[in-house]
C-alpha cells in the first residue's frame, strides 16, 4: 500500500528530505509539502493534511512535536519521522559521530570535520551545521561518493525525533539556557541533549568546562570521558590553535580526543590547529587604526555571550575600551546573567533592536540604546579611539531586522569594510 509522506516544513531540512524521498523512489503523487509561512508549499493549513489518507510525518527541526496540530494528527495515526531518519536508512559501515551542546558544537563539528577530510577526502560534515544529512544519503543513491566517516552537529530539536540514528561516538559541548520558549523547563531541554548518549555506542565525550554539563554527566546513558583543554594530553596541537578564547581551546580539546579514538593521523591533527574559526563565531572582522572588530552574530545565548566578551577582553588592554554591542529579537532568555560583566569598567554596552531595552533593563546594564544595528555601529565609529575593540555579540536572535544570523554578520561586516575603505 502507498505511503503518504507530508513534509512539514520546506526548508533546507524538509527541502532535501522530499528529494531523497523521490530519489528513493516514492512517487510523486505522494508526497506533500506543508509550511504556515511559505506559499510555495503544496499546503499551507494545517486541515489540508486532515484531508490526506494517514501516512507519515517529516517534520523539520523547526516545528515542536508538542505542538496541537502535530499532537492530533498523531492521535489519527499518523507517524513521525525527520530528515535524518530517512537518511539512516541508506547508512551500512560508516563511522558516525554525533556532536551536540548549547554552545560550541558548530565548531567542534568543523574541527572535526577538518581532520576527518584530510584522512577520507569523502567524509561527510553536516547536520545542523548547514548541510542537511539526506544530501549525504542522496548522493549513496546516486552512487556519486561513499564516506568513511561522518561528523553530525545535532540540535536538540534533531535529538527529539531521531530514533533511528545510531552513533560510533558522540560529544557535548557545553550545556546553558536556551531555546526556553520551546522547553517546559530548563531541566528539559538539558534532558534532551543528553539523549545523544543513549544513541552512542562507543563513549561520548564532555566538555569539563561546563558546570551544568559535569552535574548531569550521572544522567547521560552510556559511557562518558570528561576533557578539557587544561587537562589534555594533546597540549603540543592545543598550544599551536589559532582560535581566539579559552572556551575554543577546550573545542579543540573535545575535537582532539574525539580524533584520537578515531585513531587519525598526526597530518589530521594538525589540520585541526590551523582552523580559524567559523564565519559568525568570533570571527575577525578586520583591525582599523588597531580597533580590533569581531563578528560573533551567531552569540544568541547568555553564555555564548559571555564567553565571546571573556575572549574579547583578551585582546583589549586594560586602558582601552570594548564595545559590546547586544540586542536583536528576545527568546524569553534570562538577560540578567550578563550583569557579571559591569565588573569590567572598560566595557561600553551599546543595546539595539527589538530587545534592546528589555536586555538593558533584565541586565541592569548601563548603555546607548539605538532602534536599529546600523545606528548602533555607527554611533561607535564616532567614538571609538585607537586600540579599542568592538564586539558584535548580541545574545538575542536576529530575526527583528534580519533573515538569520548570517545576514546581520553581513551587515556588520559590510559597516566596518565600508570604514576601511
Amino acid at each position: 500500500m502507498q505511503t503518504t509522506f507530508v513534509i512539514i516544513g520546506i526548508g533546507k531540512s524538509g527541502t532535501a528530505a522530499k528529494n531523497l524521498l523521490l530519489a528513493g523512489g516514492t512517487p510523486s503523487d505522494s508526497v506533500f509539502s506543508f509550511d504556515e509561512k511559505n506559499p510555495a508549499a503544496q499546503f499551507t493549513q494545517w486541515d489540508q493534511i486532515q484531508a490526506l489518507p494517514v501516512g507519515t510525518l517529516v517534520v523539520s527541526p523547526g516545528v515542536s512535536l508538542a505542538s496541537s496540530q502535530i499532537t492530533a494528527l498523531k492521535a489519527k495515526g499518523w507517524k513521525i519521522t525527520s530528515e535524518i531518519n530517512l537518511a539512516c536508512a541508506y547508512l551500512t559501515d560508516e563511522v558516525v559521530i554525533g556532536i551536540t551542546g548549547s554552545v560550541g558544537k558548530s565548531t567542534v563539528t568543523s574541527l572535526l570535520g577538518e581532520a576527518l577530510m584530510i584522512d577520507d577526502p569523502n567524509a561527510f560534515v553536516g547536520g545542523n551545521l548547514g548541510t542537511p544529512f539526506a544530501e549525504y544519503a542522496l548522493q549513496l543513491i546516486t552512487k556519486k561518493k561513499k564516506a568513511k566517516y561522518i561528523v553530525l552537529e545535532l540540535s536538540s530539536y534533531q535529538l527529539e525525533n531521531c530514533a533511528d540514528l545510531k552513533l560510533d561516538y558522540s560529544a557535548i559541548t557545553f550545556l546553558s539556557s536556551n531555546h526556553l520558549e520551546r522547553y517546559p523547563s530548563l531541566d528539559s531541554y538539558y534532558l534532551t541533549k543528553c539523549e545523544i548518549g543513549k544513541k552512542t555506542k562507543n563513549i561520548c565525550v564532555l566538555n569539563e568546562s561546563s558546570k551544568d554539563l559535569v552535574q548531569y554527566r550521572t544522567r547521560i546513558a552510556g559511557k562518558t570521558e570528561l576533557v578539557s583543554y587544561q587537562k589534555s594530553n594533546d597540549k603540543a596541537f592545543i598550544e599551536k590553535s589559532q582560535l581566539i578564547g579559552e572556551h575554543n581551546l577546550d573545542n579543540l580539546a573535545v575535537a582532539l580526543r574525539l580524533a584520537k579514538y578515531l585513531k587519525l593521523s598526526p597530518q589530521a591533527l594538525e589540520a585541526m590547529t590551523q582552523f580559524k574559526g567559523l564565519s559568525h563565531r568570533l570571527e575577525t572582522v578586520g583591525v582599523i587604526n588597531g580597533n580590533l572588530y569581531i563578528n560573533d552574530s551567531k552569540a544568541t545565548s547568555m553564555d555564548s555571550v559571555l564567553v565571546a566578551t571573556q575572549a574579547a577582553l583578551t585582546k583589549t588592554a586594560k586602558t582601552k575600551t570594548l564595545f559590546l554591542l547586544l540586542g536583536g529579537k528576545d527568546k524569553n532568555l534570562p538577560w540578567y546573567e550578563l550583569n557579571q560583566l559591569s565588573q569590567h569598567a572598560n566595557i561600553s554596552f551599546i543595546f539595539f533592536g527589538q530587545c534592546g531595552e528589555v536586555a538593558q533593563l533584565r541586565s541592569q546594564l548601563v548603555g546607548a540604546l539605538y532602534t536599529k544595528l546600523g545606528d548602533a555601529v555607527k554611533s561607535i565609529f564616532k567614538n571609538i579611539q585607537p586600540d579599542d575593540v568592538v564586539l558584535l555579540s548580541p545574545g538575542g536572535t536576529s530575526l527583528d531586522e534580519f533573515k538569520n544570523f548570517e545576514e546581520r554578520g553581513n551587515y556588520f561586516k559590510d559597516l566596518v569594510s565600508q570604514k576601511i575603505k
